[in-house]
């Protein structure tokens, strides 16, 4: 699927990779880009950057009200970017029954209920694709963080079962796997970490250039290093503790 001329709507766009997609999207010639946030009075900076081809939304992913909304007014929508996405600290042994259920809330059911409703616009519309933003974390673990781990893990699960069902009905997913990066949800956490646009745009490559998993950036090498030894690096992250 090509950017050029295409109609996109991006959850959690109001900074990090969401808005570094909108940056993307845009310098590929995107015709119109739904920039949704659960608060759209930040989405200010974002629809600055086009205020004719960026067009806010108010959007909880949580919300099915919201969700229903947002399908019924981004109408014309052929490409569907699931970014939004909460990350809770807290060990597998303590951490709080409320950050699972929020990190699952945000990152499996968001995910899940966002393509469905928008599944059958895309399909109208003549086809397109959706972009999924998982993790390396989906098939790893770093331990502090396991709601997180197990959220994703569960998303990609979801996105697979998803992907199933729309590839005939002309609807590429394309799941995403980064690792780190440096945005506001891993401020204060040491290691390596890639550009929110560095990211985003090895995903656009990769949705462009027809790929179903994209391993932007350094995770490409992460990867490589898992299919060669999984326990290895396994063990690995287990020793981030």
């Amino acid at each position: 699927m090509k950017l050029q001329n295409a109609t996109l709507l991006i959850t959690g766009a109001n900074r990090g990779v969401g808005k570094a997609y909108v940056e993307e999207a845009l310098a590929r010639g995107a015709a119109k880009i739904y920039a949704a946030a659960r608060d759209p009075e930040t989405l200010g900076p974002v629809v600055a950057l086009d205020p004719e081809r960026v067009v806010p939304i108010r959007l909880d992913i949580t919300d099915a009200a919201q969700i229903a909304d947002a399908a019924r007014t981004a109408n014309d929508v052929t490409l569907l970017i699931n970014n939004a996405g909460v990350l809770s600290f807290g060990g597998a042994l303590d951490v709080a029954q409320s950050a699972i259920d929020r990190d699952m809330a945000v990152n499996h059911n968001g995910l899940r209920d966002m393509t469905r409703a928008f599944a059958p616009v895309i399909e109208v519309n003549g086809g397109g694709a959706v972009v999924n933003m998982l993790s390396l974390l989906s098939f790893l673990a770093a331990p502090g963080f396991s709601a997180y781990n197990a959220s994703k893990a569960a998303a990609w699960s979801m996105a697979m079962s998803l992907r199933a069902y729309l590839r005939p009905r002309g609807v590429l997913v394309v799941n995403a796997f980064p690792g780190g990066i440096d945005t506001e949800m891993l401020a204060g956490i040491e290691g390596p970490k890639d550009t929110a646009q560095a990211v985003a745009s090895a995903v656009l490559d990769g949705l462009e250039a027809g790929e179903e998993d994209v391993y932007p950036a350094t995770a490409a090498d992460v990867y490589a290093g898992w299919r060669a030894d999984q326990k290895g690096l396994e063990a690995a992250f287990a020793a981030m503790m």
